[in-house]
């Protein structure tokens, strides 16, 4: 009974780690596929733009746009997701335990200094800014520069799809704010569920709504770790306000993206490796905590 127990719930959780990535590539898609809708089929309000904005043209513009987004969101994540960030493979011994290192009586072995133990990941991580709960991964010294770019791509890619979902909330509020549109726009689910707005207004209206939360979420983990990737901390050493291993903006942007920080940005497939090996960092300040 136990064991049988114990299988359960070993695949509950599996299914469980694995369902925010299913869930957000769901999501990702489906709002590529309502902005592309809206590209190719929906008309422009204006009736003078159809022969212009929305001309062969710029319609290809649109769609590379978007598709380049969405190629670099689904290429960062599944290098990121491929990239252990962990200790497995790597060779700690006959390094000095000098300042910094820790003893981990789960993984039993010493660790080197920004290094902490995950018990998601159930297994130490090199220079651990945080578990990721939409990856199920951790963030760490090696996938930090996928993490990054992949929330950039998401950034811009809804900031994007909620300019071009605008005209959305147009015509759901062109005839004025009245009590029918409003809770179409904060409850779709409940006005779908009553038979109050078709299918078609529910889809567009849902994922309207998804681009400005998702929008104004993503910007708010974009540019917290921007902020520390440009103060050279994890999120770890932000909480304590330790800045010991700082070295300067574009010292730390090496040490984040990589040699190539200026171009890897632009596609996952740009070589950058990172300087060091996520064990020895040079220290520039008090490894004490200011408060």
């Amino acid at each position: 009974m136990t064991s049988l127990a114990s299988r359960v719930f070993f695949r509950v959780d599996r299914v469980c780690r694995h369902l925010p990535v299913v869930l957000n590539t769901f999501l990702v898609f489906s709002i590529t596929g309502e902005v592309s809708y809206l590209v190719l089929v929906e008309p422009s309000l204006e009736a003078d733009q159809n022969k212009t904005v929305w001309s062969a043209w710029w319609k290809a513009v649109h769609l590379l746009a978007q598709y380049f987004m969405l190629g670099n969101i689904c290429w960062n994540a599944l290098l990121f997701l491929r990239t252990s960030p962990s200790i497995k493979g790597v060779f700690l011994g006959g390094q000095g335990m000098g300042q910094g290192w820790r003893y981990c009586y789960t993984c039993e072995t010493h660790t080197p200094p920004r290094c902490s133990h995950c018990y998601d990941c159930k297994v130490c991580v090199l220079r651990r800014d945080h578990h990721c709960v939409f990856f199920g991964q951790c963030v760490g010294f090696r996938n930090y520069r996928y993490f990054l770019c992949c929330l950039f791509f998401m950034w811009s890619g809804l900031l994007y799809a909620t300019l071009m979902n605008a005209e959305v909330f147009i015509v759901i509020l062109k005839e004025g704010v009245t009590m029918h549109s409003v809770l179409l726009l904060l409850i779709p689910w409940i006005m779908l569920v009553s038979g109050q707005v078709s299918a078609r207004a529910f889809a567009f209206a849902f994922i309207a709504d998804t681009c400005v939360v998702g929008f104004l979420l993503v910007s708010a983990f974009f540019f917290f770790h921007l902020f520390l990737m440009f103060r050279g901390q994890t999120t770890r050493e932000w909480y304590s306000t330790r800045r010991p291993y700082n070295l300067g903006l574009l010292g730390n942007l090496r040490h984040a993206l990589g040699l190539r920080w200026y171009l890897c940005w632009l596609c996952p497939l740009i070589p950058s490796p990172v300087p060091g090996d996520g064990i020895n960092f040079q220290v520039t300040g008090s490894l004490e905590p200011t408060r």
